[in-house]
């Protein structure tokens, strides 16, 4: 399986990749945003030297109980980091031999008109957490040869969705992504440059998060990368009763381990240390057991 990224190939299968964030606003869940961008610089670079494969970098957060920022406002935030982001980079050190280096960049945005002027200034990857409810991301990344990550919603990131019910969960995020990916090939993107995201927490219950999580290896069977944001998710804290995001890594890791066990390609997180620690022995060891058919080769 390839992923094309801005003329970049990531061929799978392969170690999975580690995404770490980067939030440039000061109301993200976990605390850890900032609106200095040396300050976010920082970040990038530590992230990177702990082993971070990509960075996905965001202007908004998308907390329900905030208000939305403009578009304006977002581009504002997140355009001169992309465009720094290949000088900043270029002082820090890959972790690995098996590290994405330089890391890709990742756009995170769902508005077509925060969207286009921020890829034109650069980004490997579009983050599009609103659904793709049009095609116009999907003809951006098709003009720009950036990967489009589709993530599973049923409303923009903005609006609370949490009365959402589902019949069969699985089948409607599945009937979903063939849906989408039927939408961007037939605004000329080409099946390479799609990766897709179940949106973890987002119209989602505590059952629903647990049910989709176990049905990895199904949602991989599409074809194309799965992405799994994770990290410090309320359904997390709500199995283990941890009210501070903060206090979840441990939970996190262990769900991490389960999607490499099923075959997730990526993994969004906060803690990248802990997180390219565990991808590492967990791919050591599904490598090791090759012989054994029922395993995953990653």
């Amino acid at each position: 399986m390839r992923l094309l990224c801005r003329g970049r190939e990531i061929l799978f299968p392969r170690r999975p990749l580690v995404m770490g964030i980067v939030n440039l606003n000061d109301d993200s869940f976990c605390h850890d945003g900032t609106l200095n961008i040396c300050h976010a610089f920082d970040h990038t670079k530590r992230l990177a030297h702990q082993g971070a494969d990509i960075i996905d970098v965001g202007g908004e957060s998308a907390r329900t109980n905030r208000l939305p920022i403009s578009a304006e406002e977002e581009v504002s935030r997140v355009r001169p980091f992309i465009e720094a982001f290949e000088k900043e980079i270029a002082s820090a050190s890959p972790k690995d031999e098996e590290q994405i280096w330089p890391p890709l960049l990742s756009i995170n945005t769902w508005r077509a008109e925060a969207a286009r002027p921020l890829l034109e200034c650069g980004g490997d990857i579009l983050n599009d957490m609103g659904g793709l409810p049009d095609d116009r991301n999907a003809r951006l990344c098709a003009e720009t040869g950036a990967a489009l990550l589709i993530m599973h919603t049923l409303a923009p990131p903005k609006v609370p969705m949490t009365d959402a019910r589902y019949g069969d969960v699985v089948a409607a995020v599945e009937d979903f992504f063939l849906e989408k990916i039927s939408m961007a090939q037939a605004a000329g993107l080409p099946f390479e440059q799609i990766v897709m995201d179940p949106g973890f927490d987002f119209a989602k219950q505590k059952e629903d998060n647990l049910r989709l999580l176990g049905a990895t290896r199904r949602l991989v069977g599409l074809g194309r990368p799965l992405l799994l944001p994770l990290s410090r998710k309320t359904f997390i804290g709500d199995v283990l009763g941890l009210a501070d995001p903060r206090d979840r890594d441990a939970g996190t890791i262990a769900c991490i381990a389960a999607g490499i066990r099923d075959g997730a390609a990526i993994f969004r997180v906060h803690n990248v240390l802990a997180a390219f620690q565990a991808v590492k022995i967990c791919h050591a060891v599904l490598r090791a057991s090759t012989s054994d058919s029922s395993l995953p080769l990653l």
